[in-house]
């Protein structure tokens, strides 16, 4: 399963969630979008998960919270206990085995990120 995760502003659009997956998914197709519960019914997201009809998997603090993540923000750090929310959300989508393809990408106006995590029933 690949998993695409955000981490975004109250101010993204679908765009912005749309520019960070394609710099971080390059050619892959994710199989469902991940977030924190308490993003996951923002209408930036929801928005994109219809564009691309996929599942919204929702995580919560507790899910994330302490989740090794390549990319360390101490703000993020403070907030959710994780060093990047969108490389944590991904992660923990993934499962037990699931595994970053690389650090999460910005999206060019700098309101969203995304990452993208395998999970080992690829």
């Amino acid at each position: 399963m690949i998993v695409a995760g955000f981490g975004f502003r109250a101010d993204a659009t679908e765009e912005s969630l749309h520019d960070a997956l394609r710099a971080a998914a390059g050619n892959l197709r994710p199989d469902v979008l991940a977030a924190p519960d308490d993003k996951a019914e923002q209408e930036c997201l929801v928005s994109l998960a219809k564009a691309l009809s996929l599942p919204i998997r929702p995580l919560s603090r507790e899910q994330i919270s302490g989740v090794t993540t390549l990319t360390q923000s101490p703000l993020i750090l403070e907030k959710r206990k994780t060093g990047s929310v969108a490389e944590a959300v991904a992660l923990a989508a993934a499962g037990r085995n699931g595994a970053l393809i690389g650090a999460r990408c910005i999206s060019k106006d700098r309101l969203a990120t995304a990452a993208i995590a395998i999970s080992g029933a690829v």
